[in-house]
């Protein structure tokens, strides 16, 4: 049997974060009542004009730069034509053959190491409606509030060679277009989706086979699967000695498989022409250069920065640069007090797991930076002990206080008076006599019973490291 390689290229769509749609002024909304944001220009109404939002532009622009895409200085809208009850027009404003964004690349990182995956383009478009098909009748309701929000469309190079690649360059993709605020990247909404168009074709051939496409898939692991699934439909069909049909098709996740939903349309069956009603978009070099200077510091180079510059491990730099508010979080902590591998710890252990706990986003944390910064301050100035900071951190979650101000009230400061500790070790060390001759006699694990009965006695706030010396040289004695 021959062996097959998989070629795989993505199309994913990024709802861009605009008030307004892409050529019209009604809201970009999610959730609300059906149709309660249209507007002449989305319901198609005869007479109305279209006018482009500059911003969705200018957000295309900074997409296109964090992928290494050529801007063009001229791009144009086309007319996409087709008939479905959810696009008023019977047709979709998209790009076409002049696209806005061309010729860019994403480097990701797989088990195999770091792979080099092409981007053909960036194009604007506009959404269509939202078709929802009733099982009790034989209709369907039609939504259009989501008609005319603006997407921009990333258009892979089959360069994609299995599913891992997929998943890896699909998650980047969502946190480039996360940190430079285009997109907020809720792939449950729908706001970030992906078309899968897959192949498979002998290893060693250069022919592309034919190509399946995969409509909307909204998960990383769907998009994982999807592929897993179709590329070994496929490789069965042609074990068949069965051809592969061209085709558009749908993932089931209640099946865990693809099922076809329609032949697969050609470019010549949209009838593409450039739209009359809308001028060739000009973008200059001074307007380039105006975005370049905005974009923020990207994911990948906050990563190396976490490594260079603080020193932090793979795992930590990682978390802590997989979302801008997180690095802008640690950021802020670490120029309040400067020890990042122990703040870096708290947020990805205390910090991270009690907003999981709580089911709160990272932007809800009642924690501010300057307070977890404060925490840790007081444990390398042994005002307080990692035990004991644990419980100030509780309290501060739970009422966003400063943890100076719950030590003081609560009377936890560490007691570091050698003389007090001495008392309470003596007391202590004469109610346990035959303790101490297990530990003379050579039982060392004894001592931790020691450090217990001291911490108990002190509540919890004794200085450990002073604890384990004094006594340490008491029993030895």
């Amino acid at each position: 049997m021959p062996q097959f390689e998989t070629v795989i290229g993505l199309e994913v769509h990024a709802q861009l974060d605009t008030d307004s749609k892409i050529f019209a002024y009604s809201a970009v909304s999610s959730g609300d009542s059906p149709n309660s944001h249209t507007d002449p220009v989305t319901l198609g109404l005869p007479g109305c004009l279209p006018v482009l939002n500059r911003r969705v532009v200018e957000f295309a622009i900074k997409a296109g730069l964090a992928t290494n895409c050529s801007i063009q200085s001229e791009s144009v809208f086309a007319r996409k034509h087709y008939h479905y009850p959810d696009l008023p027009k019977g047709y979709q404003i998209s790009q076409f053959d002049k696209p806005i964004c061309l010729d860019g690349h994403l480097n990701v990182q797989t088990e195999a190491g770091e792979k080099k995956i092409g981007i053909t383009r960036i194009h604007l478009e506009e959404d269509a409606g939202k078709s929802t098909h009733l099982e009790t009748e034989d209709s369907s309701l039609v939504d259009l509030n989501r008609a005319g929000v603006p997407l921009i469309e990333i258009v892979s190079e089959p360069d994609i060679r299995s599913a891992e690649e997929a998943g890896a360059y699909v998650r980047q993709l969502r946190q480039i277009v996360r940190y430079l605020g285009v997109c907020d990247g809720d792939m449950e909404k729908g706001n970030l989706r992906c078309d899968v168009n897959i192949s498979i074709r002998p290893i060693g051939e250069e022919k592309l086979g034919t190509k399946v496409e995969i409509k909307n898939v909204n998960s990383f692991r769907f998009v994982e699967r999807a592929i897993e699934y179709e590329e070994q439909r496929q490789q069965a069909q042609l074990d068949q000695g069965e051809e592969i049909v061209q085709e558009t098709r749908l993932w089931d996740e209640q099946r865990g498989a693809t099922r076809s939903m329609r032949s697969k349309e050609f470019a010549e069956d949209y009838r593409y022409f450039p739209d009359p009603d809308l001028p060739i978009v000009k973008v200059d070099q001074a307007w380039i250069k105006k975005v370049k200077d905005s974009l923020p510091e990207l994911p990948k180079e906050v990563f190396k920065r976490f490594q260079d510059i603080y020193k932090l491990d793979e795992y930590l730099s990682e978390r802590l640069s997989e979302e801008r508010y997180v690095a802008s979080y640690f950021d802020e902590a670490v120029a309040r007090h400067n020890n990042p591998q122990l703040l870096a710890n708290w947020i990805c252990t205390e910090l991270f797991g009690r907003l999981n706990k709580e089911n709160k986003e990272m932007t809800d944390c009642p924690v501010s930076p300057a307070h977890l910064a404060e925490l840790v301050e007081l444990i390398d100035k042994k005002t307080i002990s990692g035990k004991i900071a644990k419980s100030v951190f509780d309290e501060m979650f739970k009422t966003g206080s400063s943890p100076a101000s719950i030590v003081e009230k609560q009377g936890l400061k560490q007691i570091s008076n050698s003389d007090e500790l001495e008392s309470v070790i003596d007391e202590i060390i004469s109610a346990n006599a035959s303790q101490v001759e297990e530990f003379r006699a050579g039982k060392d694990k004894v001592l931790g019973f020691f450090v217990g009965q001291v911490m108990k006695a002190t509540k919890g706030k004794a200085n450990p490291q002073m604890v384990n010396e004094m006594l340490n040289k008491k029993l030895k004695g």
